[in-house]
């Protein structure tokens, strides 16, 4: 992408803070989508139409996206979409995040303020990893992952694609979470989560 030009998908809630640190790392939004005007747009953006629209990526091919949603099922649904166009999605850090230079990030991905990535780590795509979270040594992130704003995650932690972690919750080292997992805020998880459960509470118990 040469000249820095993207549409943010989606507008409210978390694509006002995607929408923040992409200005902050100098990118032009030239608009956003959705299935018709916001009503709300606190940044002053053009309306850019809705990304299921049969010509829409004829006319906004060489534009770069990113994507302001944060539930893991619909984003996922998005970022598939946009690839299917050979479109391109836009990885998204903010100048804030403190990044080992032997971590991996892949496509898509957004990383939010005050971030810490340690040695090793691998962040697969279209992950949310929210305002100051702790991705610790060798942890490994799957796709379309949520990590909600001051997670910690110790050590070697795996974690499956499309689940979401709480905000405040706290995973120990060598815990294996699995696909499609949802961990309520201020969790404390010391055993593995099979897929699809949902868990909350310390210690945590199953809903």
């Amino acid at each position: 992408m040469l000249d820095k030009k993207v549409i943010l998908i989606g507008y409210s809630g978390h694509a006002y803070v995607v929408a923040d640190i992409a200005i902050e790392n100098q990118y032009d939004i030239i608009g956003y989508t959705e299935k018709s005007r916001a009503q709300n747009n606190p940044f002053n953006l053009n309306y850019a139409g809705y990304e299921r629209e049969i010509d829409f990526f004829k006319n906004n091919i060489e534009i770069g996206f990113i994507i302001g949603i944060g539930d893991n099922l619909t984003r996922e649904k998005i970022y598939n979409l946009i690839t299917s166009k050979n479109a391109e999605i836009t990885t998204l850090i903010s100048n804030t995040a403190s990044i080992s230079q032997s971590a991996k990030i892949n496509s898509g991905t957004f990383v939010n303020r005050n971030v810490s990535i340690n040695a090793l780590a691998k962040i697969g795509k279209n992950v949310i990893l929210n305002t100051a979270c702790v991705i610790e040594h060798e942890c490994e992130i799957l796709d379309s992952v949520h990590i909600a704003p001051g997670v910690v995650l110790a050590g070697n932690v795996f974690v499956g694609e499309r689940s979401f972690i709480g905000a405040n919750s706290v995973v120990k080292q060598g815990v294996k979470i699995g696909k499609d997992v949802i961990i309520g805020a201020g969790s404390v998880v010391i055993s593995d989560v099979p897929d699809g459960k949902k868990i909350v509470g310390n210690p945590i118990r199953f809903i």
